[in-house]
């Protein structure tokens, strides 16, 4: 017998009757989806969690009393097993309370529409909300079922058996240094982009270009977020601008990157354009993956990690089959394992890696003090 699939319960949080109304239709025609309460601010809304007992809320940033971060503070200690979709003004201003939301746990953020009638505003919320709540809910599954693995290998086995096992790196013996790295990445990208290009040293010697699946502002936010955490230099990046080494450039929300080259030929550059989305994302990986397999042939490196849906598949079969090194992010470490399924499935990705990781294993494709970087990832293929 099918077991019936279990039902979301969600609060909506929000200080404008119009943005509750909206989300909360937007919600109610979701199959699999149940509306608990609404709130209309942090206060009210951490009063009514502890009866209402909400799977999920859809919480609007700026509010009085209590705004959308400090809800997303009290929620760390009073209920961490309620998670967050922000609702997000499209401002600098907003974009930087988004980041720091990100920061704080929430699964991620969609923006409010900024003009329009009723109906188009409902159409756009429930066009970016509708993915996003399948993902939580995917998220949460498999965080169950590996919360369940692992009490189960901890019943099943002493604390003296085998240990883990590890396997050497299919990058041991490459004598081609990448001279280029192509990062994709979308849903609990700021965070695991927190996370990772931290521990990316100041003189990796190679620049780095990054498609995170952002909205304009937000990945400006992004770039000044992670700038102040890393030793290179991160920067949301400009049309015409020549790649550095030791600089990460993000692609512009809403916007297409692509590497091209410079008018002396060997010089390679940055262009910014307004071509159409592909794979429904502006930007996207696979629109940036293709130039990079174009212009750098043998001397790439291709990471994929934590997202929804397939962007950037297809472009690192292209640079793999032109002698890129493609590494993935594995399953257990994604808020969403939807990018990198496809690589690793296809037998695409060399390395299969945990976050906390992927930074040593993008080291040893450029040669950086190989000697150091541990040889502890997980290889397929």
């Amino acid at each position: 017998m099918v077991q019936a699939q279990e039902i979301l319960r969600v609060m909506v949080v929000d200080d404008t009757v119009v943005y509750r109304k909206i989300v909360s239709d937007v919600l109610m025609e979701l199959p699999n989806v149940e509306v608990v309460g609404t709130a209309h601010n942090g206060k009210a809304a951490l009063l009514k969690i502890k009866t209402l007992k909400p799977d999920l809320l859809t919480l609007d940033i700026e509010m009085p009393e209590l705004n959308g971060l400090e809800v997303l503070q009290q929620l760390q200690t009073e209920a961490p097993q309620v998670g967050a979709i922000m609702l997000s003004t499209l401002t600098q201003e907003g974009g930087a309370m988004t980041m720091r939301a990100l920061e704080l746990g929430a699964f991620d953020f969609i923006p409010k529409p900024q003009a329009g009638t009723m109906a188009e505003n409902k159409a756009a919320v429930k066009g970016a909300l509708a993915p996003m709540l399948k993902a939580f809910e995917r998220s949460r599954q498999i965080k169950s079922q590996l919360s369940l693995l692992s009490r189960s290998q901890v019943v099943r086995r002493p604390a003296a058996s085998v240990p883990i096992r590890t396997m050497p790196s299919k990058m041991a013996g490459r004598s081609e240094t990448a001279s280029i790295i192509g990062i994709g990445i979308s849903t609990g990208g700021p965070n695991a982009l927190a996370k990772m290009l931290p521990k990316i040293p100041g003189d990796i010697g190679v620049p780095i270009v990054i498609v995170q699946h952002m909205p304009p502002l937000f990945t400006r936010s992004l770039a000044n977020s992670l700038n102040n955490k890393c030793e290179i230099e991160v920067k949301e990046a400009v049309n015409g601008e020549p790649l550095l080494p030791n600089v990460a450039y993000i692609a512009p929300g809403g916007m297409q990157m692509k590497i091209v080259a410079g008018a002396d030929g060997k010089q390679r550059v940055i262009k910014i354009s307004n071509d159409p989305p592909e794979n429904n994302c502006k930007p996207s990986v696979d629109y940036l993956f293709r130039s990079i397999a174009d212009h750098y042939v043998g001397r790439a490196t291709g990471v994929i990690m934590t997202g929804m849906g397939s962007d950037g598949a297809k472009g690192l079969k292209l640079m793999k089959n032109n002698g890129a090194t493609v590494i993935a992010q594995d399953e257990s470490s994604c808020v969403v394992f939807g990018m990198p399924k496809e690589p690793i499935e296809s037998g695409v990705a060399d390395v299969v890696a945990p976050l906390d990781l992927i930074a040593a294993e993008i080291l040893k494709t450029v040669h950086y003090r190989a000697a150091k970087v541990p040889n502890v990832a997980l290889v397929r293929g």
